[in-house]
């Protein structure tokens, strides 16, 4: 394992940059690494060093610290490859969207809620349209929100503005008319509910 200093030095950064395709927060990373080399920045490097013994592992690590900080997740813990371990949502719940059969997968969309240790909520998203589909699990990766109220309502518009383009498709086999049908009329119950709760 090399040390702070010799892993992130300004030849290894350069070359890792020139070496790798680098998505945008990585690119960002590393140039807050090279401005801290830069600036002889002992404090900032080892902050970074404690993210892994590889600039990738660094690179990613870091960034999925950062995200957790906006629930309020600041452990820093790894799994037995190096890899940042992903928090635990509190108050995880999961609603379900679809034919009143849902123990066949396939015929139901889920939304999962869960909140950070701060209050900040958030969802993950699963749409099925019967064979066709999308799946992303909850994560710090997701937008955030000041309530629970907030999240579902943003999850329950974006899976509506999955189904609705597909009401009609012709292709049948991905997109099964009576599994989307029955997901929409299901999140309209729902909504209706909901706002039949609120006037009391």
């Amino acid at each position: 394992m090399e040390t702070t200093l010799t892993l992130l030095t300004k030849e290894k950064i350069t070359a890792h940059a020139e070496q790798n395709n680098l998505c945008h927060h990585e690119s960002i990373t590393l140039s807050n690494i090279m401005s801290a080399i830069n600036a002889n920045d002992i404090d900032q490097l080892h902050w970074y060093s404690q993210f892994g013994d590889r600039i990738r592992a660094i690179l990613l690590n870091s960034n999925s610290y950062k995200k957790g900080t906006k629930f309020g997740f600041t452990e820093i813990d790894f799994d037995e490859y190096g890899w940042l371990k992903r928090p635990t949502f509190l108050d995880r719940e999961d609603i379900h969207f679809g034919i009143t059969d849902k123990n066949r997968y396939g015929n139901y969309s889920t939304i999962t809620l869960g909140r950070g240790i701060n209050q900040v909520w958030t969802y993950g998203l699963s749409c099925s349209f019967g064979t066709a589909g999308s799946s992303s699990g909850i994560s710090v990766y997701d937008p955030a929100f000041s309530s629970r109220e907030d999240a579902l309502q943003h999850a329950i518009n974006k899976l509506k503005n999955m189904l609705l383009p597909k009401v009609g498709d012709r292709d049948t086999t991905n997109y099964n008319q009576k599994v989307i049908v029955a997901t929409l009329k299901d999140i309209t119950k729902y909504e209706v509910s909901t706002v039949q709760l609120s006037l009391f």
